[in-house]
């Protein structure tokens, strides 16, 4: 049995990715800051719940201890994530972004990977089978952020492109450090979530399906790749 732990996981594509998991037969914890609403999100999957905040150290500590005691970890998807929003609800701009919101972003989107990571790699190397996704954005492509005439080069923010854009050098660092471990980026596309304000124009059973599938990946499988539905993306 495969065991998989999903940040920020108590909707959106974290729930659905959970969902798609355990239909293929993982046992899945969902890991929430809010134990309310991460109980329900659990009794609604048939899901185990951990109580962890990607920004607390204590807290991933001990979630870590909570499923090692419950018998170890083969999967880790890094899903937990945010957006920088101005006052307006609006996207916050290039020009009005400060250092401190940049901080406030980056404690969840890049810290928050490496925090979560660090505290588990110890279970995932004890596995025969172990991998990480960590959940990127098309956003993070600085090729697709500079071609004109796309979505992504028409996005007026810095702070989570640039924090999608360290979590993808993240996942190749970690790659090349574990080789024997699948860690790879992927791309879930433009998904209605909100995060969004459910502006997004997929829904979040399209999106989570590459989270779901790299979950899924065998010991020979790829890694240090960045991938959408569709392939490799362009870093």
């Amino acid at each position: 049995m495969t065991t998989t732990l999903i940040t920020g996981a108590n909707k959106g594509l974290g729930y659905e990715t959970a969902r798609q998991l355990i239909k293929a037969g993982h046992t899945v914890y969902v890991g929430c800051r809010s134990l309310e609403r991460g109980r329900k999100a659990a009794d609604d999957l048939g899901a185990h719940l951990v109580q962890l905040d990607v920004t607390d150290e204590d807290s991933v500590v001990q979630a870590a201890r909570t499923i090692e005691a419950d018998g170890g970890l083969d999967v880790l998807v890094n899903n937990a994530g945010v957006e920088a929003l101005a006052e307006d609800g609006n996207v916050l701009t290039t020009a009005d972004t400060t250092a401190e919101r940049m901080q406030q972003l980056y404690a969840t989107n890049v810290f928050g990977v490496v925090r979560v990571t660090h505290a588990f790699l110890p279970l995932l190397k004890q596995s025969a089978a172990p991998v990480i996704v960590n959940v990127s954005s098309g956003m993070a492509s600085l090729t697709l952020v500079t071609t004109p005439d796309t979505p992504f080069h028409n996005y007026p923010g810095v702070a989570y492109p640039s924090a999608k854009a360290a979590v993808n050098m993240i996942t190749v660092q970690y790659a090349k450090t574990f080789p024997d471990m699948r860690i790879n980026a992927v791309e879930p596309g433009y998904t209605s979530t909100d995060i969004n304000a459910h502006a997004g124009m997929q829904t979040v059973e399209e999106g989570a399906e590459i989270i779901a599938r790299m979950a899924q990946v065998g010991p020979v499988g790829p890694t240090g790749t960045y991938q959408d539905r569709e392939g490799a993306l362009p870093w």
